[in-house]
C-alpha cells in the first residue's frame, strides 16, 4: 500500500490545456452568429443604393414625381418596362453603350496581352538594362492622368486621334501597362525556375513556354489584371470626356449629357445608370474565383 501511495505521488499531474492566443479568441468571436448577421445587415445597407436605382428604373415618371422608390412594396403595380422600351428607343443611349463596349474591351484585353508579355520578359528574360527599365516602367505609377490629359489631347489633335474611339483606347492602354507589367512580373517571379528549365530541356522556345507554361499558371493574376482594367475603363468619365466628341462618347458621358440637357428626363437616366452598373458587376462576379484565387496568391506569397 505504501509503494502504490509512493507511485501515485509521484505521478506527474496532467498539464491543463493552453490558454487560446488573443489573436485565436478574436477569430473565433468574429465566426459567430452574431457577428454574420451584422454583416448581412451592413451587405443590404450597402446594397440600398442599387436596389433603389433598380426600383426606379422600373416605375414610370408619374409614379416617381409623386413619391419614393420604396412605396412599391405597397404598391407593386407600378412596376413596369416602359423606362427600359424608352431607353432603348434612344439613340444616344444605345449608340454610346455600343462605344463602351468598343473602348472597354480593347483596352481591357491589349493592357492583358502587352502586360502579361512584358512582365515574362522583366522576369525570366535576360536583357541589357532590364532591372533599370522596369524602374522606369513602375516610376510611371505615380504620374497622374490629370498631368497628361492636356498634353496628349494636343498630339492626338496633331496626328488625328482626338475625338476617336481608338485614341480613347490608345490613352487607357498607356495607363494601365505600368500597373499590369508591375502586377504580373512580380507574379511571374515566383514560378519555381526548375520549371520552366525543365520545360526548356524539353525543347520550348520562350513564346512555347510563356503560352503552354507561364500563361496558365498566372491565370488568377491575369484575371484580377483584367477585371481591375474592365472596371476602371467601364467606369470612367474624365478621359472620355476629354477625348471624345459627339458620335464616340461612352455611356458615362451621354449619361451626364442626358443630365446636361434634360435635366427631368428620369425615366432614361435610371435604365441607363443601372445597365452601365450592371454589366461591370456581372463581369466581376462571372470571374470573381480567378480574382479572390489570384488576391490570395499574392497574399501568401
Amino acid at each position: 500500500m505504501t509503494a502504490l501511495a509512493t507511485d501515485t505521488r509521484g505521478t506527474t499531474p496532467p498539464a491543463s490545456p493552453a490558454r487560446p492566443s488573443l489573436g485565436a479568441r478574436i477569430t473565433h468571436a468574429l465566426g459567430g452568429p452574431l457577428v454574420r448577421v451584422l454583416l448581412v445587415l451592413v451587405g443590404l445597407f450597402w446594397l440600398v443604393p442599387t436596389i433603389g436605382l433598380l426600383i426606379s428604373s422600373l416605375r414610370s415618371p408619374d409614379d416617381m414625381s409623386a413619391s419614393g422608390w420604396w412605396t412599391v412594396f405597397t404598391k407593386p403595380s407600378q412596376l413596369t418596362f416602359g423606362s427600359y422600351q424608352k431607353l432603348l428607343e434612344n439613340g444616344d443611349i444605345t449608340h454610346s453603350l455600343l462605344n463602351t463596349v468598343l473602348i472597354t474591351v480593347p483596352a481591357t484585353v491589349l493592357v492583358v496581352v502587352i502586360g502579361s508579355l512584358a512582365g515574362y520578359a522583366f522576369a525570366w528574360m535576360e536583357f541589357p538594362g532590364r532591372d533599370w527599365w522596369f524602374l522606369g516602367v513602375v516610376s510611371l505609377l505615380v504620374v497622374p492622368v490629370q498631368v497628361a490629359l492636356i498634353p496628349i489631347a494636343e498630339l492626338f489633335g496633331k496626328i488625328g486621334l482626338f475625338g476617336t474611339i481608338f485614341g480613347v483606347v490608345l490613352f487607357h492602354t498607356g495607363f494601365g501597362l505600368p500597373f499590369a507589367v508591375f502586377l504580373l512580373r512580380n507574379f511571374f517571379a515566383e514560378i519555381p525556375r526548375e520549371l520552366l528549365e525543365a520545360a526548356r530541356l524539353d525543347g520550348a522556345g520562350e513564346l512555347r513556354l510563356f503560352a503552354r507554361v507561364v500563361m496558365p499558371l498566372g491565370g488568377p493574376a491575369i484575371a484580377s489584371l483584367g477585371i481591375f482594367q474592365f472596371l476602371w475603363v467601364w467606369n470612367d468619365m474624365l478621359v472620355a470626356l476629354v477625348f471624345t466628341k459627339s458620335g464616340t462618347q461612352p455611356i458615362t458621358v451621354a449619361l451626364q449629357t442626358q443630365v446636361r440637357q434634360f435635366g427631368n428626363n428620369i425615366d432614361v437616366l435610371a435604365p441607363g445608370a443601372f445597365i452601365s452598373m450592371v454589366i461591370p458587376l456581372a463581369v466581376f462576379f462571372a470571374f470573381q474565383r480567378q480574382f479572390v484565387s489570384g488576391v490570395m496568391a499574392g497574399a501568401v506569397k
